[in-house]
C-alpha cells in the first residue's frame, strides 16, 4: 500500500499500485509507520534530509474509503465508520507538520477531499500538468468538512476567493489553476516530471542542512491554529524553544 526508500538525501514515500489510494485505516496506518520510521532515523543521525511523497497510477489519492463506510449497513454504522477514519487521519497530518525535515509532495493525478488534505500538509506541492484535478468533494455528496480540514485549508490555502471555490463550489481545479491560484508551487509535464522535480527540490533543501528541530518548531509556529486543530500544541513549542535562546 506504501512504501518507504531513502535516496541520498531525500526519503521517498510512495503509495504503490494502480489504484486509488483511498485512505482506509490499513493505510493510515502504512503511513504513520513511514512517517515514525523517518523520525526514528532522523533522531539517530541528524542531518539535512527531506521527504517527497508521491503516488503510483492516475491517482494521488480519492479520498477516504467511502465503499467501505457505506457498506457498515445502515447510516449510523457508515458514519461511524468515516468518523473513524476522519480521527485516524488526523494524526498524519500532525506528524506532517512536526516532522523535522523540509515536505514536498508530488501530485501524480486526482487528489480529492483528504487525498488533498494529503498533499497540501506538506510543505510545498508540485502537480503533473497533462491530467489530474484538485477537488474537495465534501458539498457534492452531502458530507460536512471536518474542523481539522477547514484548517488545513486556511492554512495552505491564502486566497479567499480560492478557498471559497473549494469548499463552497467543489471546484475542480487544474494543476495550471492551482499553480496561478497558489495552491501547488510548480507544474510538470508528467508524473516522473513532477516526481522528478520534487526529488531535485527535496535534494537542494537537504542540502541546507539545517536544524530539524528549530525546522519544525518554525513550521508549526507559522501555522498555530492548524497545530492545535490536530492536537500540537505549537505555541507552548514555540515559547519553550524561546527559553532556550
Amino acid at each position: 500500500m506504501c512504501s518507504l526508500e531513502k535516496r541520498g538525501r531525500v526519503y521517498v514515500l510512495s503509495l504503490t499500485g494502480d489504484n486509488e489510494h483511498r485512505l482506509n485505516a490499513d493505510l493510515i496506518a502504512e503511513l504513520r509507520s513511514a512517517l515514525a520510521k523517518v523520525r526514528t532515523e532522523y533522531a539517530a543521525a541528524p542531518e539535512g534530509s527531506a521527504l517527497v511523497t508521491a503516488a503510483e497510477g492516475r491517482f494521488f489519492s480519492n479520498g477516504f474509503d467511502l465503499a467501505w463506510a457505506n457498506a457498515a449497513g445502515s447510516p449510523s454504522a457508515s458514519r461511524q465508520r468515516l468518523s473513524s477514519l476522519v480521527a485516524l487521519f488526523k494524526p498524519v497530518v500532525a506528524d506532517l507538520m512536526s516532522l523535522p525535515m523540509p515536505t514536498i509532495s508530488a501530485v501524480n493525478g486526482h487528489a480529492a477531499a483528504a487525498g488533498l488534505m494529503l498533499a497540501i500538509s506538506h510543505d510545498y506541492t508540485v502537480m503533473r500538468g497533462d491530467r489530474g484535478f484538485l477537488y474537495m468533494s465534501e458539498l457534492n455528496i452531502g458530507l460536512p468538512f471536518p474542523p481539522y480540514f477547514m484548517s488545513l485549508m486556511r492554512a495552505k490555502i491564502a486566497d479567499p476567493r480560492t478557498l471559497r471555490d473549494v469548499t463552497l463550489r467543489a471546484a475542480k481545479i487544474t494543476a495550471a489553476e492551482a499553480k496561478a491560484r497558489g495552491i501547488v508551487d510548480s507544474v510538470h509535464a508528467g508524473a516522473d516530471e513532477a516526481l522528478q522535480a520534487a526529488m531535485r527540490m527535496g535534494e537542494e533543501l537537504a542540502a541546507r542542512n539545517w536544524d530539524g528541530g528549530v525546522y519544525a518548531s518554525i513550521r508549526m509556529a507559522a501555522f498555530p491554529d492548524l497545530c492545535r486543530a490536530v492536537g500540537l500544541p505549537a505555541e507552548e513549542k514555540a515559547q519553550t524553544f524561546s527559553s532556550k535562546l
